[in-house]
């Protein structure tokens, strides 16, 4: 298979994407929609590929920042303001009624975080907190990390679509991932 995309490439994307899970700094997304761009242009089946080595590095790093949570705590959690003191009584309510939370709805609940942006690193600390079974969040990050690798490879996949040049295939899908990461916390930021 000639491609745009050689192993090496897979391995990078792999990498970017889970380093990024871990540390938020890293535009995961732009990559992946990039990587679907390349992908596309020569081979379309390696978009599957982009998909499921984009998911594998998203899965890999939820896995990572979910166990550094867990050994991080409730130190972390109130650092970040998230738990306020008190008495130890009220901060176990406070957790406990997260933990309920995250119960209703957890499927929902772990795919949507994964999506929104910022929204996961709260709900990875609430469902670390509230000791969440560890085998259950590695279940429905799999679902959560494959839903996302998605949503972004069809950013790539659309913009490879619209525009006949690959360049500014890859410039606009980036520019559009980066906007979809970026917009809703500014949305939010401006309601409140």
């Amino acid at each position: 298979m000639i491609s745009d995309l050689s192993p090496t490439a897979f391995l990078v994307l792999w990498a970017v994407v889970a380093f990024g899970a871990v540390l938020p700094v890293v535009p995961t997304g732009a990559a992946v929609s990039g990587a679907a761009v390349l992908a596309g242009h020569e081979e379309p089946i390696e978009i599957v590929l982009v998909v499921l080595v984009g998911g594998a590095g998203a899965y890999t790093g939820d896995l990572v920042t979910y166990g550094v949570l867990s050994a991080a705590g409730t130190p972390l959690a109130r650092r970040l303001g998230w738990l306020e003191d008190g008495d130890a009584a009220a901060v176990t309510a406070r957790l406990h009624r997260l933990r309920e939370r995250l119960e209703e709805r957890e499927i929902r609940t772990l795919l949507v975080s994964r999506l929104i942006p910022g929204g996961r690193i709260p709900v990875l600390l609430v469902a670390s907190l509230t000791g969440y079974p560890w085998q259950r969040f590695a279940s429905a990050a799999v679902g959560a990390a494959l839903l996302w690798a998605v949503a972004y490879s069809a950013i790539g996949v659309l913009g490879d679509a619209v525009f006949d040049d690959q360049t500014t295939a890859i410039a606009v899908v980036i520019a559009a991932a980066l906007v979809a990461s970026v917009a809703p916390g500014l949305v939010r930021r401006a309601r409140g």
